[in-house]
């Protein structure tokens, strides 16, 4: 499988995105679970099917560009609001970027391992053994540390954040039972990872929104940053509201490339219920 990666990894972007597209297309049609859940998720959030149809291609784009991201040379990054992550380093803080299922989020975290310098980013480890293998090999890249989705990870994290370094989350993933509370996601319970605001709060870093901008035809990529708005609340739940209330504003800039087919309302294993 690393052999076939790293293949794909020597096909110029603007090819790789116009098979993904097609791959996309392919996998919307051909899976009457991913179409339902696709669309479901859309019509939560106010989109019918035609607004955000071209997520459907965007979606395959994603698993196309991997290859390239992970063992290719270096893409073409644009930057907006690079002056906030100046400001915090100015100030020898450390930063929570939280990013969205939006865009390519791959390329936030080596964008600024590559400007910037250290950055540590969480994630859930492949089950299988040789994806896991696949993965661990791909993201072994300079500046660029990854924590596993556990009590071990979150140490890892803290230590970053108080060193004055850079960690980055997907907070619109579901996290493991106990890691999270429900909380409104474009109206409708979703199950929250706690996680950005406990950061913050015992060590004092600044939180960041960022996603990045798949360009079309394959020109690259645009890191957008945006401002954390006010204090986060000190209760959990209010906490999670407000996190996902910020993504929902970033998922709306550009819906067309949010990830509308992921599992964002199932609940964890062995939790509870949505309530």
């Amino acid at each position: 499988m690393k052999t076939l990666f790293r293949v794909f990894a020597l096909l110029p972007l603007p090819v790789l995105h116009a098979v993904g597209a097609a791959l996309g297309w392919v996998s919307f049609l051909a899976s009457s679970t991913y179409r339902r859940r696709f669309t479901d998720n859309a019509q939560q959030a106010g989109y019918t099917l035609a607004q955000v149809r071209s997520a459907i291609a965007e979606a395959g784009k994603l698993v196309a560009e991997t290859p390239r991201l992970w063992f290719g040379r270096s893409v073409a990054i644009h930057w907006e609001g690079a002056e906030l992550v100046d400001m915090a380093r100015a100030q020898g803080r450390g930063i929570v970027f939280l990013t969205p299922h939006l865009g390519c989020f791959e390329v936030t975290a080596q964008g600024y391992a590559m400007r910037y310098g250290r950055i540590t980013v969480l994630y859930r480890p492949a089950r299988k053994p040789w994806l896991r293998d696949l993965v661990d090999t791909a993201r072994d890249r300079a500046n660029l540390a990854t924590a596993p989705t556990t009590l071990a990870g979150v140490k890892q994290m803290l230590k970053a954040l108080k060193a004055g370094e850079a960690v980055g989350l997907l907070p619109d993933q579901v996290p493991p039972q106990g890691l999270g509370v429900w909380a409104p996601f474009f109206g409708r319970a979703a199950y929250t990872m706690t996680l950005p605001a406990r950061l913050a709060q015992q060590t004092g870093a600044t939180v960041l929104l960022a996603w990045g901008e798949r360009l079309p035809w394959g020109r690259g990529y645009r890191i957008r940053l945006r401002p954390w708005p006010g204090e986060l609340p000190s209760e959990a739940a209010d906490a999670a509201a407000r996190v996902n209330a910020q993504m929902e504003h970033l998922i709306r800039e550009r819906p067309h490339q949010y990830l509308w087919g992921y599992a964002r309302y199932k609940a964890p294993a062995g939790g509870s219920s949505r309530p």
